[in-house]
């Protein structure tokens, strides 16, 4: 029998959200989605959403590839807790589980839900992890569509080890406690080999820079990869000593989103 649920699609949107000079139009859709996604995204009307906003932005991108199921106007839109915007959803508690149980009802009447964040693969450095727990205890199929994730954009491109990585997330920002951490992380990239892959807010992306650069061992291999998928994107990758004596930081667009690894 066919089932009367609906799926869980997970969908990748552009990497550009909030990152274009303004009054610069987006690149086509087509450029950075395969038309199989861009299908999927056109045909749902349920959407779990890290901002309602920059979704309907999303979906009218979609609307001039492919026409939307239902107006814009007529998708329903909800947006994810604002404790999973805060301190991410990616540790199971029973009140966010039971809320992201809540937010997927649709699903269990037969619709489809498409669960999206502001930018890249949703759940993975973005929330919603919660969403796609409580779909797999409601017994709902969940579907992932391909698009992009920046952190494997990142480490394709950095020449450092992709067959053992971690994803860190952020370090702290207080200077002692920053350089605590990345001395931290260098010393399981050097003893493991595993690539430490880490985030920082574009504002801050200059101060984490050079923080790097002073608190790690010469020979330890540093890769930015900086706006991807961006016209202005940049991926560099040499050892620190490098990085200083050919002031590699140079030209760098630190003011966009950026993605660092670490590694030998």
């Amino acid at each position: 029998m066919q089932s009367t649920t609906g799926t869980l699609y997970l969908v990748p949107t552009p990497l550009d959200f909030g990152c274009l000079p303004d009054g610069t139009p987006p690149a086509p859709l087509t450029q950075c989605l395969p038309a199989s996604t861009v299908v999927v995204a056109a045909r749902l009307t349920h959407w779990i959403s890290e901002n309602a906003k920059s979704t309907r932005a999303f979906l009218k991108r979609v609307d001039a590839v492919n026409g939307l199921a239902a107006p814009l106007q007529a998708q329903a839109i909800v947006e994810l807790p604002r404790q999973a915007h805060k301190k991410g959803d990616h540790t199971p508690a029973a009140e966010g589980d039971s809320q992201a149980k809540a937010l997927l009802a649709p699903a269990l009447l037969g619709h489809d839900i498409g669960l999206v964040s502001e930018a890249g693969m949703p759940a993975i450095a973005d929330p919603g992890s919660s969403i796609v727990r409580a779909a797999h205890a409601l017994g709902l199929p969940v579907m992932p569509l391909a698009g992009p994730i920046s952190l494997m954009l990142a480490l394709a491109a950095s020449g450092l080890n992709g067959q053992g990585f971690a994803f860190v997330g952020y370090v702290p920002q207080e200077a002692n406690e920053r350089a605590k951490r990345l001395r931290e992380l260098e010393a399981l990239a050097l003893k493991t080999g595993q690539t430490q892959i880490l985030i920082e807010t574009p504002y801050r992306n200059t101060a984490l820079l050079q923080a790097l650069l002073q608190t790690l061992h010469p020979h330890t291999r540093l890769a930015i990869s900086c706006g991807l998928m961006l016209p202005q994107q940049v991926t560099r990758s040499a050892l620190v000593t490098d990085w200083k004596s050919r002031s590699l930081q140079q030209g760098l667009p630190l003011d966009a989103p950026a993605v660092f690894l670490i590694g030998r």
